[in-house]
């Protein structure tokens, strides 16, 4: 069996290169690239298993190539893990926004990004695959085509976001805490994920609109789609915002 194939799209040799040994000493076969445009080329030639992209990157920039790899629909499902010196929250949700499926900031430790990058390959294998289309409250995802959409308009949701949204619509009212949602979004290994999670709910919700009420946070637990008519959810938020 051939060994799974990284691309680390990354100008800064000083962090590349030791990234590159490590993921090696791992197993992994490893491309390096140091500007957006040859970095967005190799992604579309080699097809590789994960992409490891730097934000601030010359020639085109890392969100533009995100973006790019995402609206392509022969490399949209490749993982993406972002690399940068920013650590703003917005700049998170930016970076999820345009389809990354996880986010590191720099200085990093080696040891916990590489297992980062273990569980981003380590896809679940999706059950009840008689199972393609899912309606719920206006809400509608066919897994086939990758399509979500909002009474019929189109919801641009990253994968990560599109996973995680199927498995709350899969089985509403059931309340699921994060470790189970990083396990139906991206792997197995999620126990360092916790914080992330939250990041792509937040994102999720924006792109939901008024819907964004139908994805209930459970305190201390999780999260759960709520198993009520909209109209109804959506009358009790404005009694509340009303009584303010």
């Amino acid at each position: 069996m051939s060994s799974q194939h990284i691309l680390v799209i990354d100008d800064e040799r000083s962090i590349s290169d030791p990234l590159s040994y490590a993921l090696r000493k791992e197993g992994f076969e490893v491309t390096c690239s140091y500007d957006g445009q040859d970095g967005l080329r190799r992604v579309q030639s080699l097809l590789p298993d994960l992409v490891i992209l730097d934000l601030m990157l010359p020639v085109i920039e890392g969100l533009e190539v995100c973006r790019q790899l995402r609206s392509d629909a022969r490399t949209r499902e490749i993982p993406i893990l972002m690399l940068t010196a920013r650590s703003e929250e917005i700049d998170e949700v930016v970076g999820f926004n345009m389809g990354a499926d996880d986010y590191v900031t720099k200085p990093f430790n080696m040891k916990p990004l590489v297992q980062r990058v273990k569980a981003l390959l380590r896809r679940p294998h999706l059950k009840e695959q008689s199972v393609d289309v899912v309606s719920r409250q206006g809400i509608s995802l066919d897994r086939v085509n990758h399509r979500a959409a909002v009474e019929e308009v189109d919801l641009p949701l990253t994968p990560t976001e599109f996973k995680l949204l199927w498995t709350l619509l899969r089985q509403p009212g059931r309340t699921f805490n994060r470790n189970e949602l990083m396990d139906a979004s991206r792997g197995e290994d999620a126990n360092a994920f916790e914080r992330t999670i939250d990041v792509h709910v937040r994102s999720l919700r924006q792109k939901l609109g008024p819907r964004a009420v139908l994805v209930e946070t459970v305190r201390g637990v999780g999260y759960r789609f709520r198993d009520e008519a909209y109209e109804t959810i959506a009358l009790e938020a404005d009694k509340v915002v009303g009584a303010k």
